[in-house]
């Protein structure tokens, strides 16, 4: 890497000679880890016109630190930062010795980072048996249409795609196709003013969050439900009353009086996979109606119902508009995205809009006309339909190693899916199980983390078959029951 002339500048008031001060500056730079082994630094003339300091002045201080094995001298190339340079020892602190005399825990007024998360290794690929949730499988993803459709996203006829500040709008051909191709098969129609395209499901939950909660109101969640909608609603200061799940999803009959919100996963419940039947679906909204709440429905995973076809949405059931459908691209293309969509009423999309407006303006134009190619082209519906056969043949592989391995299935999901929400006998601590089978190369996500805090179930863990290729899935699955052996 070329090290820019505009990282260097005279510091003022320092002492030395100027020639002095170049040594020094360039040394420390290289302490500090700021200038790494191999960086090619400005030649002497550039850095001696950004100085405003003479040539000679810079070119002597370049010999200095070639003469300490700072730098490297490689002929006509220039200098580098020498592959033998000194390292300053390890201390505590910042190696400039600065640091901070604010006491920010008193400063902040809010605590964002103290939630918990469901948490994976970052070299989670590494690993041979990993049970992973959500994560894309380079082996299914169609790569050649997917970079196709962002070359053609590149292209001069699509610069004002690319290059324009929305402000406050979405790419009109995405939001073409989310209306033609995507909303009819959940049955939901809508027009352009009630959809609104925000980064991922994520995005969705929180804007839904920050315009309908506050203090003083109340929210309803499942549990166990998604972590990071627990997250979301603990920065609203609201009220927040967890229900918890049976095989059946969320039972409208015990929801608490006064509910002003209510969050539900009725397809794929999160993460459970419990599958809402259509009669409490209907239930929960003359349940709506009757309480005078609306109801946010994460429709997270519904592309990938492959078992049969998924029943139809809260939203399209909706004749009176309580319904905030928020839909997704993570799963059904890959997390990395950051895409997904609002479908509501217009006037709770007007103020989600407003206030995506002030936080992050929109989505990326080239993602946006990316995915929008990536649908019109047919590409979409034919990665769907790779994935589903995939999917498919890995669940028989997981469902017959599962029974082999004589684990228990706790929810399993009527239409498809991508994980098992299992069981351990009482008394195994999955967290723990999920330790000690990290160490043999399986990953799983223990249940803990997903259930209200005081309301945990410590024995439940989940296991994905979407990033585990079906080969491995047997071994995988018999080194978690030889885990569970153990401790039971």
């Amino acid at each position: 890497m070329t090290i820019p002339v505009e990282t260097f500048f005279l510091a003022q008031g320092a002492g030395g000679t100027l020639q002095q001060q170049i040594r020094a500056m360039i040394a420390d730079g290289i302490l500090a880890g700021r200038l790494r082994a191999g960086d090619k630094l400005p030649s002497s003339r550039r850095l001696a016109d950004h100085l405003g300091v003479s040539r000679i002045t810079v070119t002597l201080a370049y010999t200095e630190l070639v003469a300490g094995d700072y730098l490297s001298a490689r002929g006509r190339s220039g200098h580098y930062v020498s592959e033998t340079a000194p390292v300053r020892p390890e201390a505590v602190g910042r190696p400039d010795g600065r640091g901070s005399a604010v006491d920010w825990g008193r400063r902040m007024v809010r605590d964002f980072s103290g939630h918990r998360i469901v948490g994976r290794p970052e070299d989670w690929r590494s690993y041979p048996y990993p049970f992973i949730y959500g994560q894309a499988d380079p082996a299914l993803f169609d790569h050649q249409n997917w970079r196709q459709c962002a070359l053609r996203a590149l292209g001069r006829r699509d610069f004002d795609a690319l290059t324009e500040d929305y402000y406050e709008r979405d790419d009109p051909m995405l939001i073409e196709y989310v209306l033609r191709s995507l909303l009819p098969r959940r049955g939901i129609v809508a027009e352009p003013s009630e959809v609104l395209l925000t980064l991922g499901a994520q995005n969705a939950l929180w804007l839904s969050a920050q315009v309908l909660l506050g203090p003083g109101r109340r929210a309803v969640t499942e549990n166990p439900c998604y972590t990071g909608l627990r997250s979301i609603l603990g920065q609203t200061e609201s009220e927040v009353v967890p229900v918890d799940v049976d095989e059946e999803g969320l039972p409208p009959d015990v929801l608490p009086q006064g509910a002003d919100v209510v969050f539900v996963t009725p397809s794929h419940q999160s993460p459970t996979n419990a599958t809402m039947p259509v009669e409490r679906r209907l239930a929960l909204l003359e349940r709506a109606q009757r309480d005078d709440f609306v109801i946010v429905e994460d429709d997270y995973e519904f592309e990938m119902s492959f078992l049969r076809p998924a029943a139809p949405s809260l939203k399209s059931l909706d004749t009176e508009g309580r319904v905030i459908y928020v839909g997704s691209f993570s799963k059904s293309l890959f997390p990395g995205v950051r895409l997904g969509y609002i479908v509501a009423s217009e006037a709770f999309v007007r103020e989600a809009r407003a206030l995506r407006g002030a936080v992050l303006r929109h989505p990326p134009g080239h993602v946006q006309r990316t995915v929008a190619y990536f649908l019109a082209l047919g590409h979409y519906d034919a990665h769907l339909n790779r994935l589903h056969q995939a999917f498919r043949r890995r669940r028989v592989v997981m469902n017959e190693a599962i029974r082999e391995a004589g684990l228990t299935v706790a929810g399993r999901g009527d239409f498809g899916g991508s994980s098992f929400w299992m069981a351990a006998p009482e008394g195994v601590d999955t967290e723990d199980l999920a330790r000690r089978l990290r160490e043999r190369g399986v990953l799983i996500e223990p249940g803990r983390q997903f259930f209200a805090p005081g309301r945990e179930g410590g024995n439940a863990y989940r296991i994905a078959y979407s990033s585990i290729a079906p080969g491995k899935i047997p071994e995988g699955i018999a080194r978690i029951a030889e885990a569970i052996a153990e401790r039971a």
